[in-house]
């Protein structure tokens, strides 16, 4: 039997509950964590010296910010040009050399990175390197000071054992089912039209897109002539013809794609074409959490309707799922937004509105779970490509106070010492 099964399915259920979250509970263990330190100081001293021989030491540091230094980044197909030009910005500002892997899928962006962009930086510094999965695969075998991988997560599981065989640290950007919740108090129109706006664009393939809409059965019949209007106001009567939708990637992404039209009841759309890649701006309704489109991200213009009979079973399907890389819900109540918030995780959440915090630069991006580790975008770009090293300087000509420190520790040293330590901060080491 587990040693360990029994505690960690304990301690998992708590924190299911949300007992941990509140202010007052964390504020809580901290003055009890405290307590302890304080009522057991003998002890743990006596514990101290009987493992280490170690006292309490007063130090105070500094953040210097420094590049790790050989940087690989690894872009993908679906945004091959900004997914690429973001994470380099953090590692230039930061200060590191570049590797550059551009996904052999996107071959027209890819072949203009490989051509120009050597053009306009410095080549001792930086470089742009090309293939597949194997040149790929090649190139993980060396050595790197950080590794920024954007794709999906079962090749960020390769990413990220790779890194392992040379300690790397990574940020993993992934991708995932992201849950659209909407509540019986939203305007249906509203909500469509930005839900409209968000998944189809790109023909779908964008990673913090909503990839199915959780509502009630009422709702999903409020929502699908809504959603109906909107994809005719932004493509047409004929979406085909609209030079506003793109297209899928490649024809094994559109083979995927099309397999997946046949789950639930195509409420909207369902059409498709081989030869340009197009598939129709698509509704599925009646969904079921078991069909195969439930089962991995679309990444394409397809859009599941699951029913739920209240915001506690959708709360209950979230988070017995992976986590997901961005999470949205529409209320009218803000009560109803704010509790699905602080009941759920996610990379990032938005209520009422698509993909916008993917714009503002003071917000981090980044998954959580399966959905990745690291965050970018703005300031915390430079914090990712960094090494946040700590460091002490201590003034010269304070040996004398220094002589607090150095062993024989008498018993007046001892309780000058405590004196200090009361008022300063302190790392027990």
């Amino acid at each position: 039997m587990d040693p360990f099964e029994e505690t960690l399915r304990r301690l998992k259920e708590s924190f299911n509950t949300g007992k941990t979250k509140p202010a007052k509970f964390r504020a809580e263990q901290l003055q009890s964590l405290g307590r302890f330190l304080q009522d057991n100081n003998k002890q743990l001293h006596d514990a101290l010296a009987g493992d280490l021989g170690k006292l309490t030491k007063l130090s105070s540091a500094f953040i210097r910010k420094e590049p790790f230094g050989l940087v690989l980044i690894i872009a993908p197909w679906n945004y091959p040009l900004n997914l690429m030009i973001m994470p380099l910005v953090g590692a230039i500002a930061a200060g590191n050399c570049v590797v550059l892997k551009p996904s052999e899928i996107s071959k027209n962006t890819e072949k203009v990175l490989a051509e120009r962009l050597p053009q306009y930086l410095d080549q001792s510094c930086f470089a742009v390197v090309l293939g597949g999965p194997e040149e790929t695969g090649q190139l993980l075998k060396h050595k790197f000071d950080y590794i920024f991988f954007t794709g999906s997560p079962r090749v960020g599981k390769i990413v990220m054992a790779a890194a392992a065989e040379h300690l790397t640290p990574v940020t993993l950007e992934l991708g995932g089912k992201n849950p659209c919740y909407v509540d019986d108090s939203c305007d249906p129109q509203t909500v469509a039209n930005c839900v409209a706006w968000f998944r189809y664009f790109n023909a779908g393939q964008t990673c913090v897109a909503p990839d199915y809409i959780l509502c009630s059965q009422e709702m999903q019949e409020r929502l699908v002539p809504a959603l109906q209007n909107a994809i005719t106001r932004f493509y047409g009567d004929n979406p085909q013809t609209s030079p506003n939708l793109g297209r899928i990637i490649n024809q094994k992404h559109f083979k995927r794609l099309q397999g997946l039209l046949g789950c639930g009841r195509v409420a909207i759309g369902g059409q498709s074409d081989e030869g340009e890649r197009y598939i129709a701006p698509t509704v599925l309704a009646d969904v079921q959490e078991t069909e195969a489109v439930m089962q991995e991200e679309i990444f394409g213009p397809i859009l599941p309707l699951v029913t739920v009979r209240s915001l506690d079973e959708t709360v209950e399907l979230i988070n017995r799922r992976e986590k997901p890389l961005a999470l949205y819900a529409f209320s009218k109540r803000s009560q109803v937004v704010k509790q699905v918030l602080a009941r759920t995780s996610s990379g990032s959440f938005c209520g009422n509105d698509g993909f916008m915090h993917m714009t503002l630069s003071s917000l981090p991006f980044g998954g959580v779970g399966s959905s990745g580790m690291g965050r970018y975008h703005g300031k915390f770009s430079f914090d990712t490509f960094s090494n946040q090293r700590a460091c002490l300087l201590s003034c010269p000509g304070m040996e004398e106070l220094n002589d607090l420190r150095y062993p024989p520790y008498s018993p007046r040293n001892q309780q000058l010492l405590k004196w200090v330590l009361g008022s300063q901060s302190c790392t027990i080491l």
